[in-house]
């Protein structure tokens, strides 16, 4: 059942989070110029979320949803996408420092609201679901069976705030944070906590390559996510919104979702 919740990828246009319009761009936004000129838009990403980005052990390229999706983008906009790695934690002090000129990493607006950066429109809609050790020894079936359980979330995640947000609520044993979400399924399957919340698409991911894992829950809050830019990058967000929606238009979307997220348990 919670297989076919994949919410279809936000095909249809959504608003972006930029606050300036194009008729209010300042002279001085140079943000698609540079890029045009460069020829290339550099793109921060964390290869450590499969299906969205990951590193395939055999060829050690980036591959994944969000590296189709960002070159596919790119070649709309007449430029080549170079994608520079780095840890989640420091994806946004790299776009604050103009280490690239985006994020495009399954990031949602939540995960980058008290940051200074613009926001693209929604290319994806993920929830939140609880992942636990096969046959579900704690009975974990929804947000009210994690009292008095020990939860794991990722650092700096949509899902560190969700469980911040819950543990008042409901009442945790414990909240594990850990640098990396493959940190807390290390952890779970050797039972020193009882569940994890992450994204459906990555619980399903898991649960695929790995027996040892199952998704007990039905969606628990979902997360809009966006290419994050440097706030004032205008013009730039205004032609990348442009090549997506050609993007999606095409079918290429489409193909890409099916590619890479439309998985089963």
């Amino acid at each position: 059942m919670i297989a076919a919740l994949a919410l279809g990828g936000c095909s249809g246009k959504t608003e972006g989070g930029t606050t300036t319009t194009g008729n209010e761009q300042s002279s001085q936004d140079a943000s698609l110029k540079t890029v045009q000129d460069r020829g290339e838009i550099i793109v921060g990403l964390a290869p450590f979320y499969a299906p969205f980005e990951s590193t395939n052990e055999q060829t050690k390229e980036i591959e994944g949803f969000d590296v189709d999706l960002m070159n596919a983008i790119a070649e709309k906009m007449g430029v080549k996408a170079t994608f520079k790695p780095a840890e989640w934690q420091a994806l946004l002090g790299g776009l604050e420092k103009g280490e690239y000129d985006l994020i495009f990493s399954a990031m949602s607006k939540k995960e980058a609201a008290e940051a200074n950066v613009d926001f693209s429109d929604v290319y994806y809609e993920l929830p939140d679901v609880i992942i636990v050790a096969k046959g579900n020894p704690k009975n974990i079936k929804g947000k009210a069976d994690l009292k008095d359980k020990i939860v794991g979330v990722q650092l700096g995640s949509g899902s560190e705030q969700l469980a911040d947000k819950l543990n008042p609520e409901i009442g945790f044993k414990d909240l594990k944070k850990y640098k990396l979400t493959q940190d807390a399924m290390n952890d779970l399957k050797a039972g020193r906590i009882d569940a994890v919340i992450a994204g459906y698409t990555f619980a399903l991911e898991q649960a695929k390559v790995d027996p040892s894992f199952e998704v007990s829950s039905e969606p628990l809050e979902s997360a809009e996510l966006v290419g994050v830019f440097r706030k004032g990058s205008t013009a730039l967000v205004e032609a990348f919104n442009k090549a997506l929606a050609e993007v999606k238009a095409e079918g290429t979307y489409d193909a890409l979702v099916k590619k890479w997220l439309s998985l089963q348990q």
